[in-house]
């Protein structure tokens, strides 16, 4: 029986001397375009080298490059996935509104919108525990608006991640990168696009350029998504499933607009239900929103398994008409416990997936990004649980 693959989620911590540097780093005169130098560079480079090279000593076969090209000048960062994204479109500008600061919006049948980030169904169920005890950390930019026709500027950004991390690898060594989905990258405030939905297709449209780049040279394209699940819990009050699924169908939509012509089994899809530590106890159910998702036109889905709010969820997947070229890359440790879990645990979490699919057909990762989530070595004592569990698998 062959070894399950291994891999992970995006982020993973950051040296020091990386954070440093970010938070030494210079804005253009948009006031949220981090400048870079030569030192820089090479500063990522020998970062994105150094990560690999613990990857692979940790059991990891499918390696990234921890996200080292997406600024964080703070060791707690929840949003550098995200973030990295002004750095790469045109159209974007600093207002004194934007998508944190912004006035609650209420839904009503047939008529659904995000609220603001600080309205979520959640954070009013437990208001006491997100002020006093969830940590999101301090992003390396400010959140600008769309203010202009979006459009892709981050050609040199994206090349830069790429020779990074193909430098890193060894011969016949499978990398990948990630890159914001449309639908994520469209919850920026929007003072332009006459509705949310043309916003999201000119995110789409934009990014296309990154998500090719990516795999044109020979990587995997992890599509990071979380809205696909998390706006679930910014849409106040609660939608209906079925006005949420055709709410997220527009984000699958875009999703496949954006990777047309691409090799599938280069393109990842990673979902989640959000990295912070909160409860979590309006989260969507995984059946009510993987109907939608397995209308994604890709090799691979990346999901939560090892999460306590969704672990249990495994079986989902056996009753689900799951093509039979999909991957699954189930998240088998995770970001939201510093508790390690024993290989043994991940061991059978592997294998409540590979019962369903086989052993070829699943690649075991984390539940989300590790950097900016959990202490590093809490972080890299996972990653060799991750290996000796599918070791052990």
């Amino acid at each position: 029986m062959s070894t399950v693959a291994t891999t992970t989620s995006g982020s993973l911590p950051r040296t020091q001397a990386l954070i440093d540097a970010n938070a030494a780093r210079t804005f253009a005169e948009d006031g949220f375009t981090l400048q870079s130098t030569p030192e820089f560079e090479q500063l990522t480079a020998q970062a994105v080298a150094d990560v690999v090279q613990r990857q692979r000593d940790a059991g990891v076969t499918q390696v990234g490059d921890g996200e080292f090209g997406k600024a964080m000048s703070n060791a707690v960062d929840y949003g550098a996935w995200w973030s990295y994204s002004f750095q790469r479109a045109a159209g974007l500008s600093l207002t004194e509104v934007n998508a944190f600061n912004e006035p609650p919006a209420r839904s009503t049948p047939g008529n659904i919108r995000l609220t603001s980030f600080l309205d979520r169904r959640d954070r009013h169920l437990f208001p006491a525990v997100y002020a006093e005890a969830v940590e999101v950390g301090q992003g390396a930019t400010g959140f600008p608006t769309t203010t202009g026709p979006i459009t892709y500027r981050g050609q040199a950004a994206v090349a830069s991640d790429i020779r990074h991390i193909t430098s890193a690898l060894r011969a016949g060594e499978q990398g990948f990168l990630t890159a914001i989905a449309p639908g994520s990258a469209a919850r920026v405030r929007n003072d332009y696009y006459a509705t949310e939905e043309e916003h999201i297709w000119a995110w789409a449209d934009a990014l296309r350029e990154e998500y090719r780049a990516i795999t044109d040279a020979g990587l995997i394209l992890q599509l990071d998504d979380p809205s696909l699940a998390e706006n679930f819990d910014q849409i106040n009050p609660a939608p209906s499933i079925a006005e949420y699924q055709a709410f997220t169908q527009i984000r699958v939509d875009a999703i496949n607009h954006a990777i047309a012509g691409l090799p599938k089994e280069q393109v990842r899809l990673h979902l989640c239900w959000g990295s912070w530590h909160g409860p979590h106890v309006t989260d969507i159910e995984l059946k009510d929103l993987l109907p939608v998702i397995l209308k994604a036109n890709v090799g691979s889905i990346s999901f939560e398994a090892g999460n306590v709010r969704h672990e249990h969820e495994f079986g989902v997947w056996a009753d689900a008409a799951v093509p039979d070229d999909l991957v699954l890359v189930p998240g088998v440790v995770s970001h939201a416990t510093n508790v390690v879990e024993h290989p043994d645990l991940v061991a059978q979490r592997i294998r409540r997936f590979t019962d369903i699919v086989g052993n070829d057909r699943v690649i075991a990762s984390t539940d989300c990004g590790l950097g900016g989530r959990v202490h590093a070595d809490i972080a890299w004592a996972k990653l060799e649980s991750l290996g000796e569990g599918a070791r052990r698998a």
